[in-house]
Order: structure tokens, then C-alpha cells, then sequence
């Protein structure tokens, strides 16, 4: 199994983080190699299922998520056994600081197939880091980034 963390400070606060990281329909717009989002609203307050479809290079895959956004904790999690992945859990926490906001981004996954799993799970770690980048430019972009 595959875990890994980014952590980022941002001059954003929690809670406008947490509105942009739940906000999954906009993903397509600013998330790289997210092409489309379907979003299912379950009868639990703040949880959904979320099909996604991402794109890169010759690979198109949709895979679907229960997230749960829980404003309380400031947290987003979303976990899935949809393939590709035999396992898939990845968490948003979001903390207050002084200057802003402390972001913590972890994912751990087994992608099912062994042989793909040797070929995209170091790519995949790469594409979550430009996943993190694009949600921290996406809130300068929204919120402005002060000086």
C-alpha cells in the first residue's frame, strides 16, 4: 500500500479552504485530469458519492467516492474500492494558524491490478502533488493572496 502527505500553509482560512475542497463540482475547472465530476447527494448530512473521471495521457478512468465533509472537524475525506483501486482513502484537514491556515493533504491506495500498480502509482503520487498545487492556486485565485 501506497501512502503519502503534502502539507502546505496558506494565508486562506480553514474554512475557506474546506468550502473549496467540498466544492467537488468545481473540480473539473481547476483540478488537472479531472474532465468530469457526478455527484449523488446521500441522506447523511454533508456525505456524497462522487464519480470522477480523470484523463491523462492514455489513461481514462472513472472511479466513485463516498466523501464525507464534516465542516465540524474541518475535514473532507473521501474513500473508494472502485476500480482501479482496491483501496483509496484520501483526507483533507484543515487547521487555523496565525497567518492563516495549515493544509494537510493524505492519501493511502492500493491500486488492484499488481502490474498497473508498478507503473501508476509513482505517477499518481505525482499527479496529487499537482492536485494540492491546484487547489492552493485555485483559493489565491478566489481569495486574493495577500502580500
Amino acid at each position: 500500500m501506497t501512502k503519502i502527505d503534502f502539507q502546505r500553509e496558506v494565508p486562506h482560512s480553514p474554512e475557506q479552504m474546506f468550502d473549496l475542497v467540498s466544492d467537488l463540482a468545481r473540480y473539473p475547472s481547476f483540478v488537472p485530469n479531472c474532465s468530469e465530476m457526478n455527484i449523488t447527494n446521500l441522506p447523511e448530512d454533508g456525505q456524497c458519492l462522487a464519480l470522477m473521471h480523470v484523463s491523462f495521457g492514455p489513461i481514462n478512468q472513472s472511479y466513485e467516492s463516498k466523501v464525507d465533509c464534516d465542516r465540524e472537524a474541518m475535514t473532507v475525506t473521501a474513500v473508494s474500492d472502485d476500480d482501479p483501486f482496491s483501496f483509496l482513502e484520501s483526507q483533507w484537514r484543515f487547521t487555523k494558524t496565525e497567518s492563516g491556515c495549515h493544509v494537510e493533504f493524505s492519501v493511502e491506495l492500493e491500486i488492484r491490478n499488481r502490474f498497473i500498480a508498478a507503473i501508476a502509482e509513482p505517477l499518481f503520487v505525482e499527479k496529487q502533488r499537482e492536485v494540492v498545487d491546484a487547489f492552493v492556486e485555485q483559493a489565491g485565485r478566489l481569495y486574493g493572496n495577500p502580500s
